[in-house]
C-alpha cells in the first residue's frame, strides 16, 4: 500500500511572515483597514511577486495534508516495550523543529536534499483567521475576488498570520521526496509531520523481472527502516509512543514513511480557532 499525496493547485504569490509572541494580537481600537493594504496598490508588496516559482500560496481548504489517523487509542504488540518516536528523524528532520531549522538545514547549507524546482515553499493562513480578515476587508468596501484575496493576504502578513504551512524537498537521482507539514506561528510554526517517498514501490512492466527487482527493493528498504527505527511495537508497521493517537508515532508502507505528532496538530488547530474568536472584529454596536 502506498501513501497517496495530492498536489496543490493555483501559484499565487509570497511575503515573509512576521514571527513573534504577538503575532496574533489584535490592533488596539476598531479599525477595519490598515496602512498594510495599501502597501500592495502601488506594487511595493512582494505578494504581488509572481516571479519566485519556489513560492506559492495555499488556500488552507487546498491543504495536502489531507491525512489524519483514527482517533482510537493504538495498540501495543506483545511483549513490545514503548519507544521515543519524538526522537526519530526523517533525513535529519524532526518533529517539533522550527522552519528556520529546516529551512538553514536544507535550503543554505546544502544536503542530499534540495528544494523540489517548484513551490517548495507553501505559504498557507489559517483558516478561521482568513474568514476574519475576509470579514475586515469586505466591511471597508474589497469585494473584488482578485482585490479581496489581495487585501486577506496582505493584512495576514502584516499581522504574523501568513505562515509556512509545507516544505517540498527531492533528491532527483534516487527519486525520494519529503514533505514537511509544520503548524501556524500559534505554536511557533513547528514540524508536526514528515512525509518521506520513493520509487521502491515502482513496477516498470509487466515482465516478471520487474516484479522480482520490486520484491527485492521492498525488502531492502524493510531492513535499512528497521536498522534504522528498530522493530514496530505495534502491529507490523507502526512505531508509537504510547496508545494514545495523539502522541508522536511513525507508520511505514511499501515506498514511504509518516512521521506525524497529531497532538500538535490539534493543539494548534484550537490555538489558532480560540484567538480568531478573541480578535474578531466585529462592528461597534451600540445599544
Amino acid at each position: 500500500m502506498s501513501l497517496k499525496h495530492m498536489f496543490l493547485v493555483g501559484l499565487f504569490m509570497f511575503m515573509t511572515p512576521g514571527v513573534g509572541q504577538n503575532a496574533f494580537a489584535a490592533d488596539d481600537g476598531f479599525e477595519f483597514m490598515e496602512d498594510a493594504y495599501d502597501d500592495y496598490d502601488d506594487g511595493s508588496d512582494a505578494l504581488m511577486d509572481a516571479e519566485n516559482t519556489d513560492i506559492m500560496y495555499s488556500d488552507p481548504s487546498n491543504s495536502t495534508d489531507d491525512f489524519v489517523s483514527d482517533v482510537e487509542n493504538n495498540s501495543l504488540n506483545d511483549g513490545a516495550g514503548l519507544v521515543n518516536v519524538g526522537n526519530f528523524d526523517i533525513a535529519g528532520i524532526m518533529l517539533g523543529m522550527n522552519f528556520e531549522d529546516v529551512y538553514n538545514l536544507y535550503h543554505e547549507h546544502g544536503n542530499l536534499y534540495a528544494p523540489r524546482k517548484r513551490n517548495s515553499l507553501v505559504y498557507t493562513i489559517p483558516t478561521d483567521w482568513k474568514y476574519n480578515l475576509d470579514y475586515e476587508c469586505r466591511q471597508s468596501g474589497v469585494v473584488q475576488p482578485n482585490k479581496l484575496d489581495k487585501c486577506i493576504r496582505s493584512l495576514a502578513q502584516n499581522r504574523g498570520l501568513l505562515y509556512v504551512s509545507e516544505i517540498h524537498l527531492e533528491r532527483v537521482k534516487t527519486g525520494e521526496k519529503i514533505d514537511v507539514f509544520l503548524t501556524s506561528n500559534a505554536t511557533d510554526n513547528v514540524v508536526y509531520r514528515i512525509v518521506y517517498s520513493n520509487d521502491v514501490d515502482l513496477l516498470e512492466g509487466d515482465n516478471p523481472k520487474f516484479a522480482d527487482q520490486r520484491e527485492k527493493r521492498r525488502l531492502a528498504f524493510w531492513k535499512n527502516v528497521i536498522q534504522k527505527y528498530g522493530a514496530p511495537n505495534s502491529g507490523a508497521d507502526t512505531w508509537i509512543t504510547s496508545t494514545n493517537s495523539y502522541d508522536p508515532k511513525m507508520t511505514a508502507f511499501y515506498d514511504s514513511l509518516d512521521l506525524i505528532d497529531e497532538g500538535k496538530h490539534a493543539t494548534d488547530a484550537a490555538m489558532a480557532s480560540q484567538q480568531s474568536r478573541e480578535n474578531f472584529r466585529a462592528k461597534p454596536y451600540a445599544f
